[in-house]
Parts: C-alpha cells; sequence; structure tokens
C-alpha cells in the first residue's frame, strides 16, 4: 500500500499529465475515471460540461457565477469566445433587458 505522500505525489502526476493528453485512472486493474486537460481540447464545448460546471458549483457551496469567476481567476477558461463575442453578447443582453 502507497503512503498518503506517494498517492499525494501520483495524483499530481497525473494532473501534469492531463495537462498534454488524456489520463485514464485505474482501481484495482479496471479504468475508473478518465482525465482530460481542459486546455488539450475544446472541452467546454462538449456535451454535459457545462452540466458538470454546475454541479462542481454546488459541490463547492458557490452561485454558479461566483464559481465561475473563481476558477477563471484560476486560469481554467470557463466560456470559449473572443472579447468581441462576449461584448455582442453583452450588448444583446443589454438591449434585452432594455425591453423586458
Amino acid at each position: 500500500m502507497r503512503k498518503s505522500h506517494e498517492n499525494s505525489e501520483c495524483q499530481w502526476e497525473a494532473l501534469r499529465m492531463a495537462q498534454d493528453d488524456l489520463v485514464l485512472v485505474m482501481n484495482r486493474n479496471e479504468p475508473d475515471a478518465l482525465m482530460i486537460g481542459h486546455k488539450s481540447s475544446n472541452i467546454i464545448g462538449m456535451p454535459g460540461v457545462r452540466k458538470a460546471l454546475a454541479r462542481s458549483a454546488k459541490l463547492a457551496d458557490m452561485f454558479l457565477a461566483n464559481f465561475i469567476a473563481h476558477v477563471s481567476r484560476l486560469g481554467i477558461s470557463v466560456i470559449n469566445q473572443s472579447a468581441e463575442e462576449v461584448q455582442q453578447d453583452m450588448d444583446t443582453l443589454d438591449q434585452w433587458l432594455k425591453e423586458a
């Protein structure tokens, strides 16, 4: 059995490896989880990822908007848009709110 600090080192190594490639996590010789680095592909746009983000916010006991701001400060992109696209979305929202 590995000591806790050895497990911790393996976990960090797996996280580092996931930045560049897929990492399959095994549990007693059985596949248990798949780690995908958020920068390795357009993961945020994949089905189910937004729902997972909402669940993560709930687990962190944070409002979704606060959680998104938090992970953004950590360098984890939550949206995949250019600054121009974001501004267009904000303009559309402002217009919609004026009409509501």
